[in-house]
């Protein structure tokens, strides 16, 4: 049986309606965070380029495309925080994301509540059910392979505190799908979230008798 590939070199285009990368690499958590600049001026700001790195420390990370207000404003504070996003507040993170100027305070455009945190001073996201207070650890600008610099940015941040919803804990185990995490997905506009009928176990094999 012959085996047929839709094959291409990125850097000489797709050849598809839509870019399949985002896609593939999917579904991928939201990087929904917040910040401030020196004067506190708050900004609240959704990536789809996010996740886990390290789990003692842990440290969580996300890249933005372009020098945006969220990297210069960790760069200055070293602080940010990190939100779940949920089919909840979908609508809500989606508002935030969107281009406006430096002065806006997305949590005003988006009607959400900052909370104060407990251990950075960046405010969370009242609503949020699950908040991540960070410390940033590395600000790297990403590289091509051939060593070009772009303008692409991964910040790495230490988790320093964490807010959970209680109802989103059984007998102190996290729910993951009871909080209706939303996910991006391939196409401009699309999202997932997951429930338990998608739920499966399987378990590690054991290898020490080898």
């Amino acid at each position: 049986m012959t085996e047929q590939f839709h094959f291409y070199e990125p850097r000489k285009g797709h050849g598809l309606p839509h870019d399949p990368f985002k896609a593939i690499i999917a579904p991928r958590p939201i990087g929904w965070v917040s910040s401030h600049n020196d004067e506190g001026r708050l900004n609240l700001a959704p990536y789809s380029f996010f996740n886990a790195f390290c789990a003692a420390p842990p440290i969580i990370g996300f890249a933005s495309a372009g020098w945006k207000d969220s990297v210069a404003n960790i760069e200055a504070t070293g602080e940010f925080c990190w939100h779940l996003a949920t089919r909840a507040l979908a609508e809500k993170m989606n508002t935030s994301s969107a281009s406006v100027d430096s002065d806006v305070d997305e949590f005003a455009l988006s009607g959400l509540t900052p909370a104060a945190s407990s251990v950075v001073k960046v405010p969370r996201v009242l609503e949020a059910p699950v908040s991540f207070e960070c410390r940033l650890s590395q600000l790297i600008r990403l590289e091509s392979a051939d060593g070009e610099k772009l303008d692409n940015w991964l910040v790495l941040g230490e988790v320093v505190g964490v807010h959970i919803d209680q109802h989103l804990l059984a007998d102190g185990i996290y729910q993951t799908a009871a909080a209706e995490p939303i996910l991006r997905a391939g196409g401009p506009a699309t999202y997932y979230t997951i429930n338990e009928d998608v739920r499966f176990e399987m378990e590690r094999p054991d290898n020490s008798g080898q």
